[in-house]
C-alpha cells in the first residue's frame, strides 16, 4: 500500500460519514458510507479479501477522501447522492433510478397525503427522504389513524363540488374521510387538520401523544389487545425516525455553501455543491497565510477559485458571514433553520480536515508539529518563552490521612515519566492543601537549584488562587519570581489563574493548550492518588504486623527492610523468617499469618 494511503487512513476521523476511492486519474471508483471511517477504510487495506472484486478495487486506489456527517442516516443519504451523480464503476447496489421514499403534501385543493419516490416542483412540500420505507408507512398510516383525510384523486374544485359531480365512497361511511366532495366538510376545517400533519411530519408531535396514548388506551378497555399493540408499534417506529436530513432537503435548490477556520498559519475553506437539494460534491483547502489577511478576505478569495475550479454557476452562496464576491450572485447568511445547518456541516469538515492536516504534521514532521504546539502555547498562555519543560503539582489526602503531594513532568508537550516525583508532607499537620503546596513546591525548586538542574518555563499549580498564593511564597523564598512562569488551574470550569491578576483566562475547550493542561493536571492527580493508596494500604499492613503479639516496630522495619514488602512476608517460609526474627519470634508471625488462612 502506498505509504500516503496509510499516512491518510491513520489521521481519517472516528465518526460517521462517507469515503471515496479516486484511481491513478482521479476519478471515483468507489463510494463508501460508514459509522466509524476510520475503521471502515482501514478494513480494506489491513486484510486479504476473498472476493476478486474487492480486490481488484484495492490495488487501483491511490487517493482517499471524505465527507464527515453527523448521523448513520446521513451517511447512506450521501452515500446515494454521491453514487448516483458520479455513478462509480465498483458501486451496483444504487447505481440505478431507485431513491428514497417521501412524504408528500400535495398542492392541490383539499391536499391529499402520500408517499411517493418521485419529487415534482410542482409547489407541493416534501418531508424526508426516509431511509426505512416502513418508517414512512408507518407514519402516513398513523396520520390517518388520527385525521379524516381524503384519499381519492378528484379535482374538488368550486365549480365541481357545487355541481355534484362526485359522491362520497367507502371511506366518509367507515368515517376515514369527512366528505369534501359533497362539500359535507368546509376548506378551512381540512386545512386545520393539514396544519396538524405537517408539525406530526415535522417531528413537532408533543401536543398529539396524548391523543396517540387516548387511541391506545381505548382500544385496551375494549379488549381489542391487537390494535392496541399496533398503534404502540407504529409509536415506536415514529420515535426513531429523523424527521429532517442536513444531506437531503428539497427546501435547498442548487447553491452553493462555503466555511472558513484560520489559525495564525493558515486558513481552511470548505465547499459543499448542492444541486437539486442534495449535496454533491465536497472539497476542502489549505490557504497559507501571508500577511495578516482576515477570514473575510480570504474567503472571498477562496470563493472565486473554488468556483472556478468547479465550474459551478449556482446563482446563490451560503457563507457565515456577509463577503462581496459580485452582483451576480446572492449571498445569504443564515441565521436558523435547514440553511443554518448546512453552513454549520461544512464547517465541521474544515475542522477536521484541520486535525488530519495536524496529525499528518505530527507523524511525517514530529518537531514540526512540537514547535507549532508550543508557539500556541507561548501564546495562549501569554509566556514570554515556549513551555519546552512543564511541571505540575497536585495535592492527595483523605481527612489529613497520610498526606502526599506529586509532581509530573512533561518535555515538548509529553510525559516524561522517569522525571516524576512523589512527596510525602512532612511539616504540615492536618488536611492543609495551601501549607502542603507550599513546602513541595520549595522542596522541589531548592532541590533543582542544590544539584544545578535546569528549571521548567512553567509551572502548573492544581487548584485556584489559594494554592496559586502558597506556591508563589515558596518561589519568592527562593528567588524565582518572575524566573519561572507559574499559573492555576481550577476544576470547575477549567479556569486558569495567573499571578496579581484578578480576572481568570477561560480558553476554548477545544483548543490543543487546554488540552494539555488537562493531561497535565488528570496525570499529577493519577500520580499523586496511586502513591497515596500505596501509602494508606502500607500503613495499614504495617499497623497489622505490629498487632501480632511479640512483634514490635524495630521487628517490623527489619522484615520490611528483608523481604520489601508485607506480601512476602506472608508467603515467606520458617526458614527465611528465623533468619530475620529469631526462632521464637519466627514461629509467632508464621502461626498467625498460617491461622488467619
Amino acid at each position: 500500500m502506498i505509504d500516503d494511503i496509510k499516512l491518510k487512513i491513520a489521521v481519517l476521523p472516528t465518526t460517521p460519514g462517507v469515503y471515496q476511492y479516486f484511481d491513478k486519474d482521479g476519478t471515483i471508483i468507489y463510494v463508501g458510507k460508514a459509522i466509524n471511517l476510520k475503521k471502515r477504510v482501514s478494513s480494506y487495506f489491513s486484510k486479504n479479501h476473498d472476493d476478486a472484486k474487492t480486490r481488484i478495487l484495492v490495488s487501483k486506489i491511490v487517493d482517499i477522501k471524505h465527507i464527515v456527517v453527523a448521523t448513520e442516516t446521513d451517511a447512506l443519504l450521501l452515500e446515494n447522492n454521491l453514487i448516483k451523480k458520479y455513478k462509480p464503476k465498483y458501486n451496483v447496489l444504487l447505481k440505478d433510478d431507485k431513491t428514497y421514499p417521501w412524504i408528500c403534501i400535495k398542492k392541490e385543493r383539499f391536499p391529499r397525503i402520500f408517499v411517493t419516490r418521485k419529487m415534482i416542483r410542482d409547489g407541493s412540500e416534501y418531508f424526508g427522504p426516509y431511509t426505512s420505507v416502513k418508517t414512512a408507512y408507518a407514519l402516513l398510516d398513523l396520520i390517518k389513524e388520527l385525521y379524516q383525510i381524503r384519499s381519492c384523486m378528484f379535482d374538488l374544485s368550486h365549480e365541481n363540488i357545487n355541481n355534484g359531480k362526485f359522491k362520497v365512497c367507502l371511506d366518509y361511511h367507515i368515517r376515514k374521510c369527512k366528505g369534501p366532495c359533497e362539500g359535507l366538510q368546509t376548506e378551512a376545517a381540512y386545512m386545520n387538520q393539514i396544519k396538524a400533519i405537517r408539525n406530526i411530519i415535522k417531528g413537532n408531535f408533543k401536543d398529539s401523544i396524548v391523543a396517540f396514548e387516548n387511541m391506545m388506551h381505548d382500544f385496551a378497555s375494549k379488549m381489542e389487545f391487537e390494535e392496541a399493540q399496533k398503534i404502540k408499534e407504529k409509536m415506536v417506529l415514529l420515535s426513531n425516525y429523523q424527521a429532517k436530513s442536513t444531506i437531503v432537503n428539497p427546501t435547498i435548490n442548487n447553491v452553493d455553501v462555503f466555511s472558513i477556520l484560520s489559525d495564525e498559519a493558515a486558513a481552511y475553506v470548505n465547499f459543499f455543491k448542492i444541486s437539486n437539494g442534495s449535496i454533491i460534491q465536497s472539497h476542502t483547502i489549505e490557504i497559507k497565510k501571508k500577511l495578516e489577511e482576515s477570514d473575510k478576505e480570504l474567503l472571498e478569495l477562496s470563493i472565486v477559485e473554488l468556483r472556478e475550479r468547479f465550474n459551478s454557476i449556482s446563482p446563490e452562496i451560503l457563507v457565515p458571514f456577509k463577503v462581496s464576491v459580485g452582483e451576480n450572485i446572492k449571498v445569504t447568511v443564515p441565521k436558523q433553520g435547514d440553511k443554518l445547518r448546512v453552513v454549520e456541516l461544512s464547517l465541521r469538515n474544515a475542522k477536521y480536515y484541520r486535525q488530519e492536516q495536524f496529525k499528518q504534521v505530527q507523524i511525517v514532521d514530529p518537531e514540526r508539529h512540537t514547535k507549532r504546539i508550543m508557539a500556541q502555547m507561548k501564546k495562549d498562555l501569554r509566556l514570554s518563552a515556549e513551555p519546552r519543560h512543564i511541571e505540575c503539582f497536585d495535592n492527595s489526602n483523605i481527612q489529613g490521612t497520610n498526606p502526599v503531594a506529586a509532581c509530573v513532568v512533561f518535555k515538548d508537550g509529553k510525559p516524561s515519566k522517569k522525571e516524576y516525583r512523589n512527596f510525602n508532607i512532612q511539616t504540615v499537620v492536618g488536611p492543609d492543601d495551601f501549607a502542603s503546596m507550599e513546602e513541595v513546591v520549595y522542596r522541589r525548586y531548592k532541590r533543582l537549584l542544590d544539584e544545578e538542574q535546569p528549571l521548567p518555563q512553567l509551572i502548573l499549580i492544581d487548584g485556584g488562587k489559594g494554592q496559586l498564593s502558597s506556591a508563589l511564597k515558596s518561589l519568592d523564598e527562593l528567588g524565582l519570581r518572575n524566573k519561572i512562569a507559574i499559573i492555576g488551574i481550577a476544576k470547575r470550569l477549567e479556569e486558569l489563574f495567573f499571578p496579581e491578576d484578578p480576572i481568570p483566562l477561560y480558553l476554548d475547550k477545544k483548543s490543543e493548550t487546554l488540552k494539555i493542561l488537562q493531561q497535565l493536571r488528570n496525570e499529577a492527580h493519577r500520580f499523586g492518588i496511586t502513591h497515596h493508596r500505596n501509602r494508606r494500604s502500607n500503613t495499614s499492613l504495617n499497623s497489622e504486623l505490629e498487632t501480632i503479639p511479640g512483634i514490635g516496630q524495630q521487628s517490623v522495619e527489619a522484615l520490611l527492610q528483608y523481604f520489601k514488602s508485607v506480601k512476602r512476608i506472608k508467603s515467606a517460609t520458617i526458614e527465611q523468617l528465623t533468619s530475620v526474627l529469631g526462632i521464637s519470634r519466627a514461629k509467632k508471625l508464621h502461626n498467625f499469618y498460617h491461622k488467619k488462612e
